[in-house]
């Protein structure tokens, strides 16, 4: 999935014949031998619908781990077949959360899938010890994103799990986020650290952070990627930007990945370009032994299958390489 490989056969195809961001990555993993997945409580439509797309797409074979008579009532009215799927009866979402979190740390499913459950009952699950699914990373929630106004699909990070990370938090990110980046083709992902500025203030903390963490990477702290910062969003993305302030930089106005300064800034960002213009978006957590797939309950049936397509991906490169 060389990325100017995929870049260059996309200017070449006619508007009418190219596939969206979701499509092609569904094709691209379509070789891969589906995972077990476990679903935790999935007992909406939303949830069960976006899993069953992904086992229908030869992405996953699920295992539906919740109430059995309340997953089997939520597929009657949703008109979704169970056929062929696995359920682990539970009685409420904590023992649901448990018992899939367990069956991932015992290998006997690849990864975890988010049903309709709060996140914080997920994650604590996944980080409680018995489970044996936390590394020596902190967890981390990557948005995969493409829209049509930015040539290249983009992580955002983090923007659903640490509120307001400290230096150490902010190199586990960004580490994160460059395995992220190589399981999705790009060997040595552009980092742009972003700030309201993008020169050093030592009144605002993100511009210090920022200029530590480049300097952890030319130490060798952090490795795999190409670390710049502070950079305001403009100068990440926009090469005439980046033209105009006179910035020298081999990462701004090319950014792969965009490291955000705290939750609340990067969730307002990930769900603008969501709601507000035409974007194909998955969102992951990493830093597991195995992958997570963290949605929002009011994210699409194709951000669920997207981030399906994701996982897999990162399964099959973890077996190549295990923690």
């Amino acid at each position: 999935m060389d990325e100017t490989v995929l870049s260059q056969a996309i200017a070449q195809t006619p508007n009418h014949q190219r596939l969206s961001g979701v499509e092609r990555l569904i094709k691209h993993v379509s070789q891969l031998t589906p995972m077990r997945m476990a679903v935790v409580h999935p007992c909406d439509a939303l949830s069960l619908a976006g899993a069953i797309d992904a086992f229908e797409a030869g992405i996953i074979n699920p295992i539906f781990v919740g109430p059995e008579k309340r997953i089997r009532e939520a597929a009657k009215q949703a008109k979704l077949s169970l056929n062929n799927c696995e359920i682990i009866d539970a009685p409420h979402s904590h023992a649901a959360a448990a018992t899939a979190a367990k069956m991932a740390g015992q290998q006997k499913v690849e990864g975890l899938m988010k049903g309709s459950l709060h996140t914080d009952e997920y994650l604590a699950a996944i980080l409680h010890p018995e489970a044996g699914l936390r590394t020596d990373r902190r967890l981390s929630h990557c948005y995969v994103m493409e829209t049509a106004a930015y040539p290249r699909p983009f992580i955002i990070t983090d923007a659903a799990i640490n509120i307001s990370p400290n230096l150490n938090d902010k190199a586990d990110i960004i580490r994160n986020a460059i395995e992220l980046a190589q399981a999705l083709g790009v060997s040595r992902p552009k980092v742009a650290i972003l700030a309201a500025i993008e020169t050093i203030n030592a009144h605002m903390p993100a511009t210090l952070d920022a200029a530590a963490l480049c300097k952890m990477a030319d130490r060798g702290q952090i490795t795999g990627g190409i670390l710049d910062g502070p950079l305001a969003l403009d100068n990440a993305v926009s090469p005439d930007a980046v033209r105009v302030k006179g910035i020298r930089s081999d990462v701004a106005g090319q950014a792969d990945i965009l490291i955000v300064p705290n939750l609340e800034s990067g969730n307002m960002l990930a769900k603008q370009l969501e709601y507000l213009s035409t974007t194909d978006s998955a969102g992951i957590v990493m830093g597991a032994r195995v992958p997570v797939v963290l949605t929002s309950r009011a994210d699409s049936r194709k951000t669920r299958l997207a981030s399906c397509a994701i996982a897999l991906l990162l399964a099959r490169r973890q077996t190549s390489t295990p923690k």
